[in-house]
């Protein structure tokens, strides 16, 4: 009697998957670390103190400060400073991003192209410790520096999530790796800014319980980041156009040709640009939200921080529920419907009484329930419209989006503020970015979308 080969017991594909998904999702608990307890929070006043020295203004974080300083010949208030450097480093992100996308796509070690880009990024950062005395253009250099290698290493990690994850499991994956970056990110501020309020308690001053805490940012980030580069397997690329020459070379070959070719994904550049919108006005709110707590409803440092906790960890559950209504109902329904939900918020926030510490809270838990829903979402969402093989470049794309146009809505709620004199209309008018994001994302035709990058149709989108 022949013998025929046992019949598999189950298929184990899916549990491979998850296990690198976990793993995965601790570089969103790594490099979260450097935007929220260094971009957002500590670095921002650190260099405009340490600016001001140099400028003549005394030693206090005070944005108000117009005395200059010389940068490249340009005279620059010392207030304004770390505006124009993050400036700065997202323009030249929206140009070196798409080139390091296409390398990305070329590569068979895109886990390695995400570690080396980590941890130079982090080398960088650590060196904010020595942003002191009034030697501010080091901090300048560096901070420059690290942001755009921090935005290099999300281009390889945006494309891994397409490597190890089908259509329809995306936008739980996306979820679970935003949630674990709040909190992650979130974790790691709590215990800064405990050391920074409590600087006398543990023998030292301010400013260097700052400098500690950035250099812990950087630790932080590259500590975490050795756990998916161990776990993480590699896959060889797929789909590469044709390009003669060195990697570098087909790299940019393979940018030129994939900008011409986003014209045959019509769908995709529907919402790249409705993305564009939308989500200026989500990093607008954000940069834009202590300013109105503290210059128009006049909280004390007290309640600001309370606050951006509270949004910190709030939103890690706002991506944990938005993931799970997107399973039952469908990404594209959750993001209309958050694009609205922004729009109701911002409104709401033209009303705000002064000094009405609830209210604001309230105001900062709908924030974050939105904020963590809307940006999970839109990466996974995103996700089916590109063409298989050509992740880095189209993730590249994204982020220049959002990089590269991010100072659309701070410049409007500046000149907004400048011509009324108020705050209230000028959170208003970001009205206007939800509003044309919302308008895109109705023109939007999903299914077709997703049927002409060549991907499988979830059976809920």
């Amino acid at each position: 009697m022949r013998q025929t080969d046992p019949a598999p017991i189950a298929d184990l594909a899916p549990v491979r998957r998850r296990a690198q998904q976990r793993a995965w999702n601790w570089y969103d608990w790594a490099n979260s670390a450097f935007y929220t307890t260094t971009l957002t929070v500590l670095f921002g006043p650190l260099m405009i103190t340490v600016a001001g020295r140099a400028a003549g203004c005394g030693g206090s974080p005070d944005d108000t400060c117009k005395k200059t300083v010389d940068v490249l010949g340009l005279h620059l208030a010392a207030g304004s400073l770390p505006s124009y450097l993050t400036s700065f480093a997202t323009i030249a992100s929206a140009f070196i991003l798409p080139v390091v996308g296409a390398l990305v796509d070329r590569s068979g070690r895109k886990k390695m192209h995400m570690a080396w880009f980590a941890w130079s990024g982090s080398f960088f950062a650590a060196l904010l410790f020595f942003l002191r005395g009034d030697n501010w253009q080091l901090g300048a250099v560096v901070v420059v520096i690290a942001s755009i290698l921090a935005g290099c290493s999300l281009v390889s990690y945006y494309a891994i999530m397409v490597d190890i994850s089908t259509e329809s499991e995306r936008d739980g994956v996306s979820a679970r790796g935003w949630a674990f970056g709040y909190l992650g990110g979130g974790l790691l501020l709590l215990i800064n800014l405990g050391m920074v309020l409590g600087h006398g308690a543990l023998g030292i001053d301010k400013e260097l319980a700052v400098r500690l805490s950035l250099l812990s940012a950087a630790l932080w980030w590259a500590g975490f980041t050795i756990i998916p580069v161990a776990k993480l397997k590699n896959v060889p690329p797929r789909n590469v156009l044709p390009e003669p020459g060195g990697l570098l070379k087909r790299s940019f070959g393979q940018l030129w040709a994939t900008l011409k070719d986003l014209r045959n994904y019509p769908m995709t550049m529907t919402f790249l640009l409705a993305y564009l919108f939308y989500n200026d006005g989500i990093q607008t709110v954000i940069y834009s939200a202590s300013i109105y707590g503290s210059k128009q409803l006049h909280f004390g440092e007290s309640v600001l921080i309370a606050a951006i906790l509270l949004i910190q960890f709030v939103a890690f559950g706002g991506a944990l529920f938005f993931g799970r209504f997107a399973a039952k109902y469908g990404a594209y329904r959750c993001l209309v419907w958050g694009t609205v939900a922004w729009m109701v918020i911002v409104v709401g926030a033209m009303f705000l009484p002064e000094k009405n510490i609830a209210l604001f809270l309230l105001a900062g838990v709908a924030i974050a329930l939105v904020m963590g829903g809307t940006q999970a979402l839109s990466r996974s969402f995103y996700s089916l419209f590109i063409p298989r093989g050509r992740e880095g470049e189209y993730f590249a794309l994204y982020n220049a989006c959002e990089r590269g146009t991010s100072w659309f809505g701070t410049l409007l709620f500046g000149v907004v503020f400048q011509v009324t004199g108020s705050y209230r209309p000028a959170i208003l008018s970001l009205i206007v970015f939800f509003a044309l994001g919302l308008v895109l994302l109705l023109r939007l035709d999903t299914r077709r979308g997703i049927a002409e990058a060549g991907n499988a149709v979830p059976s809920v989108v």
